[in-house]
Formats: structure tokens, sequence, C-alpha cells
């Protein structure tokens, strides 16, 4: 019988936060729900997690086989889904209670939005709060990021999309890898409105494997490369002057432990700050920036 919402969530090697990422869904104000969880060849115990899960929660739907890669995985999920709304998520991330409830009156009140995210707190690997991500809520406003090629205007595993769009559009493309995600928003985009709801509905999780830390430059190359390609579906003259160019040196970890820590302190998130701050000056214990930053959050401003 279908369900309202397919919610697809790929997974490999996520143990560390998985259990987390799974009850975050289970535990959802809106329960007309399938869970479809693509194990993609897993070599920790995440298989044994999700299985654990499923023997619990009938709406919980595994598959499991060898590694074949995010893009793969997320098209391979959304053949397999019956929902008219498709709740994207990731194994490290959590989801509130109200998320699911909130998109889908967004989008059953918005008849011309395709896709909503929300705003969404940034937390570390410990769970502790580092600032805001997902400010941008109107169509322009996040189509106008991502033509500039800056990501995260929408938070991609916080979104709910509606399956015709995606269906519409051909999926998720290899053509971009590392940027599928902003390919995809590009390419949703002209077919309907995107939006943020204003109200944090969701914890997205930094850590230092993310892929915007380690594959920088293919991320960037792949991005542009989305750009240039919108700009000519949509039949307009490419400004390079327009397209946001990003450090693409993959930063080290003490450059990582600055930036969250600045992050956190501009949120008045003084406890992380500092807990950054420390971690920063044991790294760089040279870099002015990591003692202006220790000196700044011990002050609290």
């Amino acid at each position: 019988m279908p369900v309202v919402v397919s919610v697809l969530m790929p997974v490999y090697n996520a143990e560390a936060y998985l259990a987390e990422a799974i009850e975050s869904i289970l535990l959802q104000s809106f329960t007309d729900f399938e869970f479809i969880i693509i194990d993609d060849g897993s070599t920790d115990s995440s298989l044994t997690i999700i299985e654990k899960y499923a023997k619990k929660d009938k709406r919980i739907k595994v598959i499991t086989r060898s590694n074949q890669g995010l893009i793969k995985t997320l098209n391979q999920g959304i053949a397999l889904t019956t929902g008219r709304y498709i709740a994207r998520m990731d194994s490290d991330d959590v989801s509130l209670p109200l998320r699911f409830e909130k998109q889908v009156e967004y989008l059953k009140k918005h008849c011309e939005c395709v896709a909503t995210g929300s705003i969404s707190q940034l937390i570390d690997s410990a769970g502790d709060v580092i600032g805001v991500m997902g400010g941008l809520l109107t169509h322009d406003e996040i189509d106008s990021a991502h033509i500039k090629g800056q990501g995260g205007a929408i938070v991609h595993p916080s979104a709910m999309i509606k399956k015709e769009a995606i269906l519409q559009i051909g999926g998720y493309l290899d053509d971009y890898p590392h940027a599928e995600d902003l390919d995809f928003w590009l390419r949703l985009a002209e077919v309907g409105e995107l939006a943020n709801i204003p109200e944090q509905l969701f914890l997205y999780r930094q850590h230092l494997g993310s892929i915007g830390y380690t594959q920088r430059e293919r991320q960037f190359e792949s991005a542009s490369k989305a750009v240039v390609d919108a700009y000519s579906r949509r039949g307009i003259i490419f400004d390079l002057s327009q397209l946001q160019t990003p450090n693409i040196v993959a930063p080290t970890t003490g450059d990582i432990f600055i930036k969250w820590g600045w992050w956190a302190l501009k949120s008045n998130n003084i406890a992380t700050s500092r807990k950054y701050a420390r971690k920063a000056v044991v790294f760089k214990p040279f870099n002015i920036s990591a003692w202006k930053l220790l000196f700044c959050s011990i002050r609290g401003y």
C-alpha cells in the first residue's frame, strides 16, 4: 500500500552515528512513511545495526549489496519508493521529531514548491552545537546561491522532495561527483520552486571525514561544471565572475577546528567555541588565528 513519504537513507560504514539517525526517523510525529535503507557494502557493523531496527519496525526496508557509490545508491532507492514525497536522510545526521509533519504540510500548501529543506543546526561528532545553516528561505535566494556554485543553500539530507519532480529531471547524474546535490538542485529549480522552512528541523553533523573537507578540488570542478551546464540549459551567457571560487586546498585539521570555533562563537555557542579553540591551539600553536579564537571564546564574543 502506497505511503505519503518514502525516507531514503544510504549507508556506508556509519556505525558511529547510525542508531541515532535511524531512531530520529522512527520517532517522527508524522508516521505514514516507509524507510528505505540501502547498505552500500559496509565493512563495519552498520548492517547489523540496521537489521536490528528492521526487526522492530516493519516500515524499514533493508537493501544490501556491494559498494556502488552514493549516486547509484540514491537512484536505486528512488526506484524502490512508493511515496508521493521522498525525504532524504543521511546516516550521520538527526531529524528532529516535527520534520516530516512540517514538510508534508508545507508541500501540500505550496503546490508550486517541489522541494523543501529547513534551517539546520550544525553539530559535531559529539553532538555539540556549532551553528545554524540554511538561512536562505525563498526560491530566488536559494537558486541564486546555487547558480553561483554556492552549496548548502538547501542542506541535502534535510530535504523532502516531490517524487514526480525527481522523475521529471531524471534523478541524480553521474557527471558531477561530490557535487551531485548542487546539480540536482539546479535542475530541480527548473521544474518548480525550492524553499527552506524557517524552523530548525534538522541536525547536520560535521566531522573531519566529510566530503567538503576531503574532496575539495574534485568537488569544485564538479560544481563548476554543474553551474556552466545550468547556464547553458537556461539560455544564459555564462559569467565567470559570478562563480564563487573557494579555497580548494584541503584544509588541515587545525584549520577546520578554527573554522568551527568561529562558527560556534558567532552563533553564541560559547562552550563549543572554546572546545575548538583549545583544539586549534594544540594543532596550530604558532597560528595567530588560533590564539585569537581562544581569546575571543574565553571572552565570550
